[in-house]
């Protein structure tokens, strides 16, 4: 079996892991899969992060379960821009940022990185947030104090210094587990309508037509297609050691489709389980207008008879916010290594992208106020819809091009499938700036 290489400087970054966990060829089918599994658990915890919950809370409260469709359409469209993501990494053995570098030219390629830099700084804005807020609920500090904590999770990551990718991989799913419990034990204290959230499952054009409703619906998008993790995806897939022969290859993209399929099935359950919540505590009550998470905590207690079911709300928040801190590290080390050719040790990356994104949150909530923290958290997330289509693009374009990919290059259908769905993102996207200009 292959070692996981040890370094000083990067404990747990991709380039230095690439190849380092073996799978068996001759192991029985379960084995592999345990083996191949992790890649999607950390592509999944950027799916349920804080942003997500501003955007899925604002939905449940004012439009009831509505909206569930869209929760749904947005992850079956993640299901197919990381199926992508990981046949570029498996079958090239590039990630998405280094294809760009070694194909687009230098100023495209540096275009593409400052975007993709930019969603990850969006991104770890509703980090901050989350987790800020979630230490104001569950012990009273103020939000600019729960900010500046959220500053030194840089202590987490160095205190994985000399970890493997494995125990990484252990810590988020310790993490998801934690926030899909709270959530099962909520939504079993609210008892929602099981029958009009089938309903909410069943795509029509109505449930948008609304213009507030189409905008938390492009939020919903954002939140859940995050851009960044389409870069991250097709590296870390590339920590699992296959075979150059075409069968090998076959059998990879197999075992960690369904690694992806299964991990974003867990992240749509907990975004589908967070609106459920709110359209069953707070739409189906009469409290349309709760958009703020907090007003969301404090409005559990009575609603549901006992301060546990808010205790939980809060501590699957706090779970929530600290899990993307992994991957959000991971993949600003993709981007710079991968566009830039540039290694950086994980705390010097992470304390780049805490501290830029400490600036906007900070700004916001002295400007705002606590009352503006569901704002910037769903603002956060049309920020980075805007930003997808400059990395579907590049994407569809390796995973079909031939030379690159061999036979494993995209069918008829899968292009249709891929082009279709940056076309209607696009077109979201153009909508809401015409809608905003106007």
């Amino acid at each position: 079996m292959l070692s996981l290489p040890r370094t000083a400087t990067a404990p747990f970054c991709p380039s230095e892991v690439r190849g380092s966990i073996a799978i068996p060829a001759q192991a029985p089918l379960w084995r592999k899969l345990l083996r191949v599994a992790g890649p999607g658990l950390l592509v999944s915890v950027g799916y349920m992060d804080p942003g997500n919950w501003a955007t899925d809370i604002e939905a449940g409260s004012r439009y009831g379960y509505a909206l569930l469709c869209v929760v749904l359409l947005s992850s079956l469209a993640a299901m197919l821009l990381q199926t992508l993501s990981l046949r570029l990494g498996l079958v090239a053995r590039k990630d998405l940022a280094r294809a760009c570098r070694d194909h687009y030219p230098k100023a495209t390629s540096r275009v593409l990185w400052m975007l993709a830099e930019l969603a990850i700084v969006a991104c770890d804005v509703a980090e901050v947030l989350g987790s800020a807020l979630a230490l104001h609920l569950l012990f009273g500090v103020s939000l600019v104090t729960g900010i500046v904590i959220t500053a030194f999770d840089t202590l987490v990551v160095l205190g994985l210094k000399g970890k493997g990718f494995r125990q990484v991989e252990a810590i988020v799913l310790g993490l998801i587990v934690t926030i899909g419990v709270c959530y099962a034990v909520e939504l079993a204290m609210v008892g929602p309508d099981w029958r009009a959230v089938a309903q909410g499952f069943v795509p029509r054009l109505s449930a948008i037509e609304n213009p507030q409703a189409l905008y938390l619906a492009i939020g919903i998008l954002g939140a859940t297609v995050m851009p960044h993790n389409l870069y991250l995806h097709s590296s870390i897939v590339q920590t699992r050691h296959v075979g150059g022969d075409d069968a090998a290859k076959r059998e990879a993209i197999g075992l960690s489709t369904l690694d992806t399929v299964v991990s974003l099935s867990l992240a749509l359950l907990v975004n589908a389980a967070i609106l459920t919540l709110a359209a069953s505590a707070f739409n189906g009550s009469g409290h349309t207008e709760v958009t703020e998470i907090q007003d969301a905590y404090h409005l559990l207690d009575p609603l549901v008879g006992g301060a546990f079911a808010s205790v939980l709300f809060g501590v699957a928040l706090l779970a929530a916010g600290q899990s993307s801190t992994f991957t959000g590290t991971i993949a600003g080390q993709v981007l710079m290594e991968g566009f830039l050719d540039l290694k950086m040790p994980c705390w010097q990356r992470r304390l780049i992208t805490r501290g830029l994104a400490l600036l906007p949150a900070l700004g916001g909530v002295l400007w705002l106020g606590e009352a503006g923290v569901g704002q910037l958290l769903v603002a956060s997330q049309v920020v980075l819809s805007f930003q997808l289509p400059f990395a579907i693009w590049p994407l569809i374009r390796f995973t079909s091009d031939r030379a690159l990919m061999g036979p494993f290059a995209n069918g008829p259908w899968l292009k249709t499938g891929a082009w279709t769905l940056f076309v209607l993102i696009g077109a979201a996207n153009l909508w809401l700036v015409s809608a905003l200009w106007r």
